[in-house]
């Protein structure tokens, strides 16, 4: 089993916390998985992960959490070619509507910039927002798993567990297919 880099930028600790939620789904599965959080992160340790899980919350109107702002020109200067990269964000879809996730969109932006070759897309549907940079055109798919520990936290366990099989399922026949 390859071991799964678990990447997250966390301010008030639930992008953390859905992070080990994340982790342990996948330990189930039998994967080992080291969680690192973006500020004590470097180049060495993104690349030493064939499977990356980024996560990162967005704030108030679509901001983005400030160690992946800072960590953003390291990012782009990485070559992910060779690289799995799954991403689940964080917002408030009431509070914030018109930006909820928005950073994850931000994210995924970045991450398909530098070659990763993107997995884990994400219904949205049961979810009320009108407007988000991480929703395809039709707001029919999120680029990931998006939760909302303000409005619907008890849906995060079961949301973190479909999409975990989801991208066990899409790693284990991208890494057949190779």
């Amino acid at each position: 089993m390859a071991t799964i880099g678990l990447v997250f930028g966390t301010d008030t600790g639930n992008t953390e916390e859905v992070g080990g939620k994340i982790a342990e789904a996948l330990r189930n599965y039998g994967y080992i998985v080291e969680m690192v959080n973006i500020s004590e992160a470097s180049p060495e340790v993104l690349l030493s992960y064939p499977f990356l899980i980024l996560g990162i919350p967005t704030w108030d109107f679509g901001g983005i959490q400030e160690d992946w702002e800072d960590f953003e020109s390291t990012l782009l200067a990485l070559d992910l070619s060779n690289r799995v990269v799954a991403l689940y964000g964080l917002g408030d879809q009431r509070g914030y509507g018109d930006y909820f996730v928005d950073a994850m969109g931000w994210l995924h932006e970045r991450v398909a910039q530098v070659g990763a070759q993107i997995i884990g897309r994400w219904s949205t549907e049961g979810y009320k927002f009108s407007a988000s940079l991480a929703a395809n055109d039709d707001l029919s798919e999120f680029c990931g798993l998006a939760i909302d520990e303000d409005q619907q936290f008890e849906l995060t366990d079961s949301r973190v567990n479909t999409w975990v099989a989801q991208i066990v399922d899409e790693f284990e026949q991208l890494a057949v297919a190779l």
